[in-house]
């Protein structure tokens, strides 16, 4: 996969992100759906809280990645959809995603969302991801 940032756009905020990420010839690709703080055992994690529901959307990201033997630097796309946002969140959603990936954080194209709400009104984040499979 190829990731970079050509000189003619803005660098990407926070090192964060990549502004291209291009897929090899030929590659198969997985979508992971959007995927809310919701366990392994159906319960909602962290009600109340965009940080905890943050971590358990990115664990689910890496439970996913692992299911079908992908890591995240695999990941091409990836979309956070985060309620009542404001520039104060980045640091609690961002933090827990680091908290889960550590130095394999995915710099992959990336879209952050405010959004008026979710699915069902007790979710905060939905995080969702687009994967280049090996060949």
């Amino acid at each position: 996969m190829q990731r970079f940032n050509p000189s003619t756009m803005a660098p990407p905020v926070m090192d964060l992100y990549s502004q291209i990420a291009v897929s090899p010839a030929g590659a198969r690709f997985a979508a992971i759906s959007g995927q809310v703080a919701i366990d392994s055992e159906g319960a909602l994690v962290a009600q109340g809280s965009h940080a905890g529901q943050a971590r358990q959307c990115f664990l689910n990201i890496r439970h996913a990645l692992e299911a079908i033997g992908a890591t995240p630097a695999d990941i091409l796309q990836m979309r956070i959809h985060v309620v009542d946002h404001s520039p104060a969140r980045i640091e609690d959603i961002f933090g827990a995603g680091r908290d889960i990936f550590g130095e394999d954080w995915p710099l992959c194209a990336s879209t952050y969302i405010g959004v008026a709400c979710l699915g069902l009104p007790d979710w905060l984040v939905e995080i969702d991801a687009i994967v280049v499979l090996s060949q």
